[in-house]
């Protein structure tokens, strides 16, 4: 039985499962990755997406197991925030510009970094979710790099300055996480990717 928490109407509902349905048949239907990709190509509108995304270490799994726990999920902005479905599951969520930081101006970090910075003791065993700022995935990847210890990381930042670059560099951290090739991404896919994972966990709670 086809669920979308997301759509609160019926001609929602009936536009949500006509698309995934056109999605299956595109991409297929065999695994939970497939889910995640099939959502992700009808946030952007394009099949051509699915072949873009990239599963490291089992992060489906992890998801799911991090939300059990009621894990926190952080994201880089207000946006990814707003749009990550909040039934389904317990788990607080923060957007990291909403946190206080007086490291902003330190050594020209951008907001959505020092953001980062500001809650790293308390990212271990968290969601972390990047869908625009390249910058911010890069400090994340450094926390990781020196021990912090997410549950999850969904990193899909857009553009043509370090967004492909900061996805290549989570990719080669032993981190389970979710990403794309290219300077493709942003907020839809970051969104639709843990959506997916909370849809699979409503589902199966």
């Amino acid at each position: 039985m086809y669920i979308d928490l997301g759509a609160d109407t019926q001609e929602g509902y009936v536009i949500s499962a006509k698309s995934r349905e056109m999605a299956r048949k595109a991409i297929g239907d065999d695994t939970a990755e497939d889910r995640i990709r099939q959502r992700c190509s009808i946030a952007v509108g394009d099949f051509a997406m699915a072949d873009l995304m990239r599963f490291r270490k089992d992060p489906v799994m992890a998801g799911l197991a991090a939300l059990k726990n009621n894990a926190p999920i952080f994201t880089d902005i207000r946006m990814v925030l707003t749009g990550i479905q909040k039934k389904g599951h317990v788990s607080s969520i923060t957007c990291v510009l909403d946190v206080p930081t007086e490291t902003e101006s330190e050594g020209g970090r951008t907001r959505t970094s020092a953001g980062f910075l500001a809650v790293k003791e308390r990212l271990d065993g968290s969601i972390i979710v990047i869908g625009n700022a390249p910058s911010a995935l890069i400090v994340v990847c450094d926390m990781i790099k020196e021990g912090v210890k997410p549950a999850l990381v969904i990193g899909t930042p857009v553009g043509f300055v370090n967004a492909a670059e900061s996805k290549e560099l989570l990719r080669t951290i032993d981190i389970p996480s979710i990403s794309n090739e290219g300077t493709r991404g942003g907020t839809p896919i970051a969104v639709a990717a843990l959506n997916e994972i909370i849809t699979i966990f409503a589902s199966d709670t």
